[in-house]
């Protein structure tokens, strides 16, 4: 058996008016801001603070990913590796 050893790498990427963009796809799908964030797995407040971009921390991918999936819609978010 050979031992191996994880490494992770993290990239961020900068995305433009993301947070409006979300609150549009939100606007377009008439699903409430509730039933969205449950099903995305975040919470209503939290939901908001990312429309607003009002988060600390910077997003994680696998979150943008659950958000797209709830809204289908893909925004085009790309990381350079």
């Amino acid at each position: 058996m050979i031992n191996v050893v994880k490494v992770r790498r993290t990239i961020d990427t900068e995305v433009e008016k993301l947070g409006n963009r979300i609150r549009q796809a939100r606007k377009s799908s008439g699903k409430t801001i509730e039933w969205l964030a449950g099903n995305a797995g975040i919470s209503r407040v939290y939901w908001y603070d990312i429309e607003n971009e009002k988060i600390r921390d910077s997003l994680p991918e696998e979150t943008l990913r659950k958000i797209e999936q709830v809204l289908e819609v893909d925004f085009g978010v790309k990381f350079d590796n």
